[in-house]
């Protein structure tokens, strides 16, 4: 939802559903590096892959999430 205007005043609902955009970006990519973990480990008969792969989803979904926060609070400050 960027907006097409500079200095464009977003209503609250929209500025909302951003803010509750951001709370799902952890759990999801937490919830996917784990699901792609433990495949790979029915896949490979490893029993070590889900912990690599739910770290990295955390880290990548801190990432998102704070590359999110900073562009909102850049838009809106």
């Amino acid at each position: 939802m960027n907006d097409e205007k500079a200095g464009r005043k977003q209503t609250w609902t929209v500025q909302a559903g951003e803010w509750m955009s951001l709370a799902f970006i952890l759990p999801a990519s937490t919830f996917v590096g784990y699901l792609i973990g433990y495949l790979l480990d029915k896949a490979f008969g490893t029993h070590w892959l889900y912990l690599l792969f739910l770290v990295i989803g955390i880290v990548a979904g801190f990432r998102q999430l704070l590359r999110g926060i900073d562009r909102l609070n850049k838009r809106n400050g």
